[in-house]
């Protein structure tokens, strides 16, 4: 998926929406994440409409894009500000979460069947409303269930409800799940219970520990149990993949100072034991270091989708996380915010993705693509394929080079092997010399490189590189103001 979120509001917004979709094409998306919030679709109990959302479909459609929508209900970025006034208004059929001094907050409690059937009940009825609308059409191809679920400002929940239930047992599926073979990358459950002896049985407390890494794993079984209800009413009555996301944790932040609970790489045992209605788990990074959040959600049983990520970074990390993670999809977060669509440096990434889509989706997970990121001269990765070592240099490192002002930006890109002696190399700003794996003496020499473009799935040559291009065969050379594909033939000699 070459995606894009709007902003929370736009959807809503019936102007906006109209001259949104040329936009979009313009930018060469395939697919735009729309957000759908409870307080318009159900604004009243048991009185559906869903007018923004059948407008949003059906510009979809005219577009010739995809849908993924985002299920704003009974939380987004932790608060409850999306549920209905009729909910809002009526905290005690509808209670919501307290301080550890009983202050009520702007969060409905997990701990509380009513909020919980409310929500499924408003999410099934929207699903049913796809399916009798989409259904053959599939314009929507993927749901995601509640938006950044998190516990601030404390770590956990202190209504009377889940006190109880935090005195009480620890659900049996929960403490299997953390002795379940196969899986043993570290988390905080599995680590706090291993730590504690590997109790069959007892309170959180006491199969735990005491603090509030104990009260952040006691809230993210609630939360995920919650939002499993609410995707299994959804599943019932339309099946479409469905996945919650996560606002990611700042360095040295404890649980309580950031949206904590919800489904972060640390408790992902958690929320997959609470959750098996949900698909997948993934990330929002905001965060430069984006290879690494990326990396933590790449999970075996984990499909890895990037539903949100800061516009402002570079668009090269779209192709680091199709060819290093074998993405599913990437999107930058109001989208509609770009200024010049169809120049800007995303619409120029997807227009080069697209092209390579067919091949992307041909070898992922066959071990024959990966990605790089470089974001300084002295940084290197080496990437080795068939008998050949890919030494990947940001393009700082070469003298001859343009010099951009100001700070020095992101490079990268992916390399796919097409034949034992054949690759294409996408991305921007990277310089890429070869090694011989064969250690016979052989040296990796440049047989010709060539800058193509797909079509149908194939590398058409546009032109031949060779040159001051390839530095008199010393290297491939993608400049970084544009992004570009390369396919380069290797050949050894003695």
């Amino acid at each position: 998926m070459l995606g894009g979120e709007l902003g929370n509001s736009t959807a809503s917004d019936p102007r906006a929406m109209a001259g949104l979709w040329p936009k979009l094409r313009a930018m060469h998306l395939n697919t735009v994440l729309v957000p759908v919030s409870w307080e318009l679709v159900e604004p009243a109990e048991g009185k559906f409409d869903f007018t923004r959302v059948d407008d949003a479909v059906a510009g979809a459609r005219r577009a010739g894009l995809h849908i993924v929508f985002l299920w704003f209900g009974s939380w987004k970025n932790s608060m409850s500000c999306y549920a209905p006034s009729w909910v809002k208004r009526d905290g005690r059929r509808f209670p919501r979460a307290r301080t550890r001094d009983g202050r009520a907050l702007e969060i409905l409690t997990p701990f509380s069947e009513a909020n919980r059937d409310a929500d499924a009940h408003a999410f099934g009825a929207l699903m049913r409303h796809l399916r009798a609308t989409d259904g053959k059409q599939n314009t929507v191809v993927m749901v995601q269930v509640e938006n950044e679920i998190g516990m601030i400002p404390e770590a956990r929940d202190h209504c009377a409800e889940a006190d109880r239930a935090f005195s009480g047992e620890v659900p049996p599926a929960l403490i299997a799940a953390l002795g379940a073979p196969g899986d043993d990358t570290p988390d905080s459950a599995r680590t706090a219970w291993l730590r504690e002896g590997k109790k069959s049985a007892g309170t959180w407390e006491e199969v735990f520990g005491g603090g509030t890494v104990t009260e952040e794993i006691f809230m993210a079984w609630f939360f995920a149990a919650y939002a499993d209800s609410v995707a299994e009413a959804g599943r019932k009555e339309y099946p479409l993949p469905m996945y919650a996301n996560a606002a990611l944790i700042r360095p040295g932040y404890r649980p309580g100072q950031y949206p904590s609970a919800g489904p972060l790489p640390h408790l992902m045992r958690v929320w997959r034991a609470a959750a098996p209605h949900l698909d997948f788990l993934a990330p929002d990074i905001y965060f430069t270091n984006y290879a690494e959040w990326l990396s933590r959600y790449d999970r075996a049983g984990n499909a890895l989708f990037n539903p949100e990520v800061d516009r402002r970074q570079s668009a090269t990390n779209a192709f680091y996380a199709f060819g290093a993670h074998n993405a599913m999809g990437y999107s930058p977060f109001s989208i509609e915010s770009v200024a010049d669509p169809g120049g800007s440096q995303f619409a120029r990434a997807y227009d080069v993705l697209g092209e390579l889509a067919p091949m992307i989706l041909r070898h992922q997970g066959m071990g024959t693509m990966n990605g790089v990121l470089l974001d300084s001269a002295p940084e290197t990765t080496t990437v080795t394929m068939g008998g050949y070592a890919f030494t990947f240099k940001h393009e700082a490192s070469w003298p001859y080079a343009p010099r951009p002002s100001g700070e020095t930006p992101r490079c990268g890109g992916l390399i796919i092997m097409m034949a034992p002696e054949e690759f294409l190399i996408a991305g921007s700003g990277i310089v890429v010399t070869f090694q011989s794996t064969l250690r016979d003496g052989s040296v990796a020499g440049i047989d010709a490189i060539d800058e193509v473009a797909l079509r149908g799935g194939k590398p058409v040559a546009l032109r031949r590189l060779n040159g001051d291009e390839d530095h008199q065969g010393r290297h491939a050379y993608l400049p970084g103001d544009r992004f570009s594909i390369q396919r380069v033939r290797l050949y050894t000699y003695r």
